[in-house]
């Protein structure tokens, strides 16, 4: 099963060599960034496309993405760091070799991609793209909360074991206080 393969190969990089995690490092960023910046070059097209007009007018574009824009880069900001001080990286190839529980995954569990939801949202705000804030951000969130779901967690499970699931119980996955 193709699921299975995946969390396989995430958990064989989380786990293997240094070298190998090193080198597989680069991989992840790349992807992911890919990833955004066709999201926005999408949006953009499909505003284009189908004419639609802009979101909000100046000034109230700004008063809407600017905390979204700052308030997203400093929780991504603060997460990354939180990894990096851990000795590791918020690739899933390199990941920290223990839990991390502290700072912004003390509330939790997704903040750096909490963080970057609320990037985007402001970056389509900023754009004044409808179809960025309406369909291809939370395109994109579906997409993540899936990937998490069906292979981040489960490597994570499988990796740090009943620390990890413990830590699922207690911490949202991504807006705190907003626990099932």
């Amino acid at each position: 099963m193709f699921r299975e393969k995946l969390i396989h190969i995430f958990y064989s990089a989380a786990t293997g060599s240094s070298r190998t995690r090193i080198l597989l490092t680069p991989i992840g960023p790349l992807v992911f960034f890919s990833f955004i910046a066709g999201t926005i070059a999408a949006s953009l097209w499909v505003d284009r496309w189908f004419s639609l007009p802009e979101l909000l007018d100046y000034p109230f574009n700004y008063m809407v993405c600017v905390p979204l824009l700052i308030g997203g880069s400093f929780l991504t900001a603060w997460s990354v760091l939180s990894f990096l001080r851990r000795k590791g990286t918020p690739v899933p190839f390199n990941p920290p070799p223990k839990l991390v529980v502290t700072g912004p995954y003390a509330y939790s569990r997704n903040p750096m991609l909490t963080g970057l939801f609320l990037v985007l949202f402001g970056t389509g705000v900023l754009l004044g793209s409808i179809s960025m804030v309406l369909f291809f951000t939370p395109l994109f969130v579906a997409l993540m909360v899936w990937e998490l779901k069906a292979v981040e967690e489960p490597e994570l499970e499988r990796r740090l074991g009943q620390d990890y699931i413990d830590y699922r119980k207690r911490v949202a996955m991504f807006v705190p206080g907003f626990k099932r």
